[in-house]
């Protein structure tokens, strides 16, 4: 029996009958029904067995009716979240029996899809040996083998790795190793407490990296009690960012002029780090760097004698089409962090990747980093994210990458460009964003109030059995709004070609059942 997945409606080619673009118009949103509409099979649907059937009906059968009945503290108190019962490859499965093409990974993280035998092997193997060891006596053999495997990973660049659960924890770790690395050095420089980042970034939840993130509606309901000791600069967004006949390289200079003056306002040897993204990618959806842009912001911090810290939290692992986003940049950063594809959400695990530099002044220095976690360096953690990244090795998965991202860039661009509320698709790998616009020519964003992002969103999951991430706030924190693609990295050439083609239509669709008036 072959479970129901949203086929796709016919699409819409007559560009004439696309909504025209007004520099006066304004939208309200006409509410999209919540039951998914049913259709016929899609070619990618996932078999699943007489068990798993049972157990989906089961789920069913005891699904909550509303969030009242839930002891869960959900995203939303107010309604009650669609429920998971099954993943299949690249496809999840809801306790209505509906199944969804998961183009995003969930948020960029199960890169090698669901239920692999390989991975849940090597879980419960270690689970067999033993499942816990506390890291502030003891040591293991499976996570000294992911250390190595995440250091060969950057040809020996890298020196040390640092496991832990989750991208939040990694970006704290960084922060922190970068004080200590220059309370360490002789002569100690413990003036160096600030740190720059850039408006729009992401770089966690907690405390610490809220407060090194740019985004600010993230950061507004705690701003109070965020650190006073981080600083924000432009971010490098050509979309944005460049202004008319301006070159790459004038961009650049620009940039690194602008860096160079927040060193100076802040004092060059106060500041430990200058912390980025290689390619932007919850708050500006997929927004990569220019070329030349990182080696000149390197060059700026080695003026100065501060380290580069580089979030490949969300685009590393091989989701940019490299193992490390950096190694396609011209630099390598002396504090690099890790996480969602690196466990393929099989376990919380994430990771923290120091240079030799950093690692050389640790050794001269107390020999030690003051830091840790409970459930730092997990046995069971480390064992799936080392079978992860052996199958992304093995199966030579990043080159796929970048053979599917090309696939998928040339989709899009087809079959979108030309829409008049798309202003711009961007990205690397199998990382890409598309952002809406109320006018391509002036690029001036939807109203926040018209929820564009989160109706796509709903359009594509309902609709067209696909699941894409809605973010908003693209263009300053507030206003704007865009979509994610992140498929897994084993992904067909007919599961791109789906996911392309039920985009394009969650797009079309949603924006037709938009109400304009004057």
């Amino acid at each position: 029996m072959l479970l129901s997945i949203n086929a796709s409606p016919a699409i819409n080619t007559n560009r004439a009958s696309w909504p025209k673009r007004s520099h006066t118009r304004k939208i309200a949103i006409r509410p999209l029904s919540t039951t998914p509409v049913s259709h016929a099979t899609s070619p990618t649907s996932p078999r699943l067995s007489a068990q798993a059937l049972a157990e989906t009906q089961a789920s069913k059968d005891a699904e909550p009716t509303s969030a009242r009945n839930s002891a869960m503290l959900h995203r939303s108190i107010k309604t009650e979240p669609m429920q998971v019962v099954a993943g299949r490859q690249r496809h999840l499965i809801f306790s209505n029996g509906q199944a969804v093409l998961d183009s995003t990974c969930g948020a960029a993280v199960s890169c090698i899809g669901y239920g692999n035998e390989r991975v849940k092997r090597a879980m419960i193997e270690q689970i067999d040996k033993f499942a816990y060891a506390n890291s502030m006596f003891f040591g293991h053999p499976i996570g000294e083998e992911l250390a190595a495997e995440l250091i060969a990973g950057t040809d020996g660049v890298m020196s040390k790795a640092y496991i832990m659960c989750s991208g939040s924890e990694a970006m704290e770790s960084a922060m922190k190793m970068a004080r200590q690395y220059y309370t360490e050095l002789s002569p100690k420089q413990t003036e160096r407490v600030n740190f720059i980042a850039r408006k729009g970034s992401y770089h966690g939840t907690t405390l610490g990296s809220l407060s090194m993130s740019g985004h600010v509606a993230r950061r507004s309901l705690f701003e109070d009690m965020l650190l006073s000791n981080t600083h924000h600069v432009s971010p490098c967004n050509a979309y944005r960012g460049m202004k008319e006949g301006q070159t790459t390289e004038e961009y650049v200079e620009q940039l690194a002029d602008e860096l160079d003056r927040k060193f100076q306002e802040l004092g060059p040897e106060t500041v430990c780090a200058f912390v980025a993204e290689p390619v932007v990618g919850a708050t500006l959806g997929c927004v990569p760097a220019v070329p030349g842009y990182f080696p000149a912001m390197k060059k700026v911090c080695e003026k100065y004698g501060a380290l580069l810290i580089l979030d490949e939290v969300m685009s590393g692992m091989g989701r940019s089409g490299t193992l490390h986003a950096w190694q396609q940049e011209g630099v390598t950063p002396d504090i690099q962090t890790l996480a969602k594809g690196l466990g393929g959400g099989y376990a919380p695990i994430a990771g923290m990747l120091i240079n030799h530099r950093v690692a050389d002044v640790l050794k001269r220095g107390s020999g030690s980093f003051l830091h840790g976690h409970t459930y730092q360096g997990h046995p069971v953690g480390c064992a799936a994210a080392l079978e992860v990244q052996r199958i992304i090795r093995e199966e030579n998965l990043v080159d796929r990458v970048k053979e599917s991202g090309k696939l998928l860039s040339s989709l899009l661009h087809e079959y979108l460009d030309d829409h008049p509320y798309v202003g711009n698709i961007r990205g690397k790998g199998l990382f890409w964003g598309i952002e809406f616009v109320a006018d391509k020519g002036t690029k001036t964003p939807f109203p926040p109030s018209a929820g564009v992002a989160n109706a796509i969103h709903t359009e594509g999951l309902l609709v067209e059995g696909i699941s894409l991430y809605p973010g908003t706030g693209t263009k300053d924190g507030v206003e704007g709004d865009h979509v994610l693609l992140s498929p897994a990295y084993n992904s067909t050439k007919e599961e791109i070609e789906e996911i392309a083609l039920k985009t394009r239509n969650a797009v079309v669709q949603a924006f037709e059942k938009l109400q304009y008036f004057s």
